[in-house]
């Protein structure tokens, strides 16, 4: 069986030109590339004039970390799946440069969204200006249209939202089949403005008249004309999920008909959109962060990403995903990879890249022993594979 974890060590730009070499194709790739602070970046690109001097002919830091993180974009995509996604971890530093690279390099039109993730919630009190609380998650689909990422999740789901139960236990609770969004309307919408039949005695809904049954039309609550959410031929389909109701309005009362919306649905697990802000409470923060790697490895790299981020995007794509992360810093994409497949099962793989950076003279990974950034890496993926399980291997820089 392939191992969850497996671990390269070189450039990644070389390593992604010979994984797409090779025909390789990942499904979902995360990176935490390094955030533009002014200072050099530990890749062997021949760019120019990295560092604004004000002469002629001088790069921006800006333009420099574009000029580095370009190719490796590019890159990434030749191995990105037709219906896969790539998610970017940044802060205000690069942010605005970062959208219009993923937008250049993938399309604008695969944009998916930009995540504020607050992972610092107590807020950065050094230097002057605002409390940072927040960094951000850039989205972006190799094609929108063929994409299998599903941005929803259940552990959004509130039980409690679902008030009523059938006699068989099943919990449920009653929408309007009236589109309440007035932007849908007959004029807007003009298919979906059609006569149903109910009756509020027994609560059957159907397209066509029956014995006991009343004609309605769907109104706004003021019972100005409006469309329903659902069409005829899916009515039909699933008329045992409405219920027709009597309800008092603005006007009296009246008969409305009603969607009984199921907590679980056919045996499926409910899901709820995931909104574009996610809190440290929910994901984890910085702090968690150090706690997780300090107990694994110990406190051995200075802004770990918290595995409950990462697991977060892990959920929106297939359980069997091949995850690529060629930023792979301490490892904190392969150790959720594990934690989340012990969890739910799945078999999901991850290839995690990281260059032989030295580690600064003095720093507690230094002490540690460990000589490179890569060092980290490997420490933690292998404490992984001892303490979560799914195994641990090593490629080639040559893959």
């Amino acid at each position: 069986m392939q191992p969850w974890n497996t671990f390269v060590e070189g450039d990644n730009l070389d390593v992604l030109e010979r994984l797409a070499e090779r025909g390789e194709r990942f499904d979902l790739v995360y990176i935490d590339p390094p955030y533009n602070t002014g200072n050099d970046f530990a890749y062997r690109d021949d760019i120019r004039g990295t560092r604004a001097s004000g002469g002629a002919g001088a790069t921006t830091r800006h333009e420099a970390w574009v000029a580095m993180m370009r190719p490796r974009l590019v890159a990434a995509r030749a191995v990105l799946a037709d219906t896969g996604a790539i998610y970017v971890s940044i802060d205000d530093n690069e942010a605005a440069y970062l959208r219009l690279l993923l937008d250049e390099v993938f399309g604008e039109a695969n944009f998916l969204a930009q995540v504020v993730v607050n992972l610092n919630p107590k807020g950065r009190q050094l230097g002057r200006g605002f409390a940072g609380v927040h960094e951000y998650l850039l989205v972006h689909a190799r094609d929108a249209k063929r994409t299998v990422l599903d941005a929803s999740s259940a552990d959004g789901v509130d039980p409690a939202d679902f008030p009523l139960t059938t006699p068989d236990g099943r919990r449920f609770r009653h929408l309007p089949l009236r589109n309440t969004n007035k932007k849908f309307n007959p004029v807007t919408a003009r298919t979906l403005h059609f006569t149903l039949w109910g009756d509020p005695e027994t609560g059957a809904v159907r397209t066509t008249p029956f014995d006991g049954a009343q004609e309605i039309g769907p109104v706004f609550g003021d019972g100005t004309p409006a469309v329903w959410r659902w069409s005829r031929p899916l009515i039909d389909e699933r008329p045992d999920d409405l219920v027709c109701r009597r309800v008092r309005g603005r006007t009296g009362e009246r008969v409305d008909v009603f969607q009984r919306d199921w907590l679980h649905r056919d045996g499926a697990g409910r899901r709820k959109k995931l909104r574009t802000i996610w809190l440290a409470e929910e994901v984890g923060s910085t702090d968690t962060a150090v706690a997780e790697l300090k107990e694994i490895v110990g406190h051995v790299f200075e802004s770990p990403k918290p595995t409950g981020l990462v697991r977060r995007i892990l959920a929106t794509m297939p359980d069997d995903a091949r995850v690529l992360d060629f930023f792979a810093g301490s490892g904190t994409t392969g150790h959720a990879v594990a934690l989340q497949n012990a969890e739910d099962g799945g078999t999901r793989t991850c290839l995690s890249v990281n260059s032989a950076e030295p580690t600064r003279e003095g720093s507690n990974a230094r002490n540690a022993g460990l000589l490179t950034v890569a060092d980290i890496t490997r420490a933690r993926l292998r404490a992984v594979a001892a303490t979560v399980g799914g195994g641990y291997a090593e490629e080639g820089a040559s893959c």
